[in-house]
């Protein structure tokens, strides 16, 4: 037994020593590649082939000794146990044993995401391809200023017109205060003061406005003082210029006479260009109360331009107040045709409203340029031509009762409105009382609206009792 058992252990050792070199071999090779696994080890080969197209593959090597390669005889005896042992992978070659830290710095190229491709699409469609139908993308050019440019522009043309247009405007005043208001001119000679100060060096004109002036007169029989406001065009606003050149614009000046309350009679009289005396007729309370519109001249006499119309209380009234001087200086047709141009009207009421001046005389005027304030003239001396008429004007005993008759009338129709007027007030009042006790009604709660309405049952029932008055025996 000790023969044959001999060669049979010897056997037993060699395939013994064969299987621990095979376990060695496989734990070897495990560690090598400590922390890759077969699936991965395949993408990254998978990967790396389809971006390594086009440059040569690089060449790879071992960076570990490889271990001492077994006989001949061995590999054949233990090719089924290495088979079996490590995972077969038929597309791995050499980046198998693919070094990160030997070959650090390499870029990594990814490759490009393959195009979905439809049902219906055909290679020949073009707009298929995803390379043709990409949009390209806009680059952005150089920043248009356009917007910036046009508005500071816009500022310096309203900056520049800013100053002209109010030096324009100072212009124009100062040429009517130099025509009339200085030494020797119109209102120096019929008023005692003249200017808005009382010394000598005190300025003629008040500025309010960038556009209006203000003048002051006094110091003249029959009145208490004379106040000019010149309204001239916005010509400081550019978008004011600009409409003035679509609508045609003009300066006006406005003179209001406050008249003594003593020196002025029951006159009512207004005349103006046609258009504008009918809408005065229609606006203006006074003359739409107690004056009418003179289809004729009374008495078949002289009378004003086709281009006026007169407003008057009577026709008496406007007989007196247009008087030959009147029509041979302004308002006859060949006078008027050649002074008149500026003219715009004339108002002469004692029932004046809207101020705390009754008896007042107004003028409106249109004023020429700066380098024309002679043209005006004859309008400026209507101004204390008729502050005097006014003033000495007095009624008669026919045309008085008829004035007197008609402001009566008035009176009594302006107290009825002021009743009515109050009645309104006093009922709305009421109405504003009664809904704000039912919000607050409606607020209450339940219990609340009981206590009320016994308060209120309790409060009726002991005004229907009968008063008992007690009086003391003696």
């Amino acid at each position: 037994m000790a023969g044959p058992s001999s060669p049979l252990r010897l056997c037993f050792f060699v395939l013994a020593v064969l299987a621990l070199f095979s376990l060695h071999v496989s734990f070897a090779g495990d560690h090598h590649f400590e922390g890759f696994d077969s699936d991965d080890v395949a993408d990254d080969e998978e990967a790396v082939t389809e971006t390594l197209d086009h440059p040569p593959p690089i060449q790879l090597t071992r960076t570990h000794s490889d271990p001492p390669p077994p006989d001949h005889e061995q590999e054949e005896d233990s090719g089924t146990s290495q088979t079996s042992d490590l995972p077969q992978n038929p597309s791995s070659n050499g980046l198998e044993y693919w070094d990160e830290d030997e070959f650090e710095g390499i870029p990594e190229e990814q490759s490009p995401e393959a195009p979905k491709i439809t049902e219906n699409a055909t290679p020949d469609d073009p707009s298929s391809d995803p390379i043709q139908t990409a949009k390209p993308q806009k680059v952005a050019g150089p920043r248009s200023y356009t917007v910036e440019i046009v508005c500071v522009s816009f500022l310096i043309m309203f900056a520049i017109n800013f100053f002209t247009g109010k030096r324009e405007n100072e212009n124009i005043a100062l040429a009517w205060a130099a025509k009339f208001g200085t030494r020797d001119s119109i209102f120096d000679k019929n008023f005692s003061l003249v200017g808005v100060g009382t010394g000598d060096d005190s300025p003629l004109l008040l500025k309010e406005e960038q556009n209006v002036f203000k003048f002051y007169a006094s110091g003249r029989r029959y009145c208490s003082g004379l106040l000019a406001t010149l309204e001239l065009q916005s010509r400081h606003d550019l978008i004011s210029r600009l409409c003035n050149w679509v609508v045609r614009g003009r300066d006006e000046i406005s003179f209001e006479v406050y008249m003594n309350e003593e020196a002025m009679d029951q006159v009512v009289f207004a005349v103006a260009r046609r258009k504008a005396a009918k809408g005065m007729q229609k606006e203006v309370r006074d003359l739409q109360r107690y004056g009418s519109l003179l289809s004729g001249p009374p008495g078949g006499r002289k009378w004003v331009a086709e281009e006026l119309a007169v407003i008057s209380e009577s026709k008496e009234v406007a007989g007196d107040l247009i008087t030959e001087a009147v029509l041979d200086q302004v308002f006859g047709e060949k006078a008027f045709e050649k002074f008149g141009k500026g003219f715009i009207s004339m108002h002469f009421s004692d029932q004046h409203s809207g101020t705390t001046h009754k008896k007042m005389l107004l003028f409106k005027f249109a004023l020429p340029d700066a380098k024309n304030m002679a043209d005006m003239t004859r309008l400026v001396a209507l101004i204390p031509y008729y502050i005097d008429l006014i003033g000495r004007y007095k009624l008669s005993s026919q045309a008085r009762s008829k004035t007197e008759s008609a402001r009566s009338k008035a009176a009594q129709e302006a107290y009825k409105e002021q009743q009515n007027a109050r009645q309104e007030a006093l009922q709305k009042r009421k109405a504003d009382k009664k809904k704000m006790l039912e919000e607050a009604e409606a607020k209450l709660s339940a219990e609340a609206i009981r206590k009320k309405e016994l308060k209120d049952r309790a409060r009726q029932s002991k005004k229907a009792m009968p008063r008992v008055r007690m009086t003391r025996a003696h």
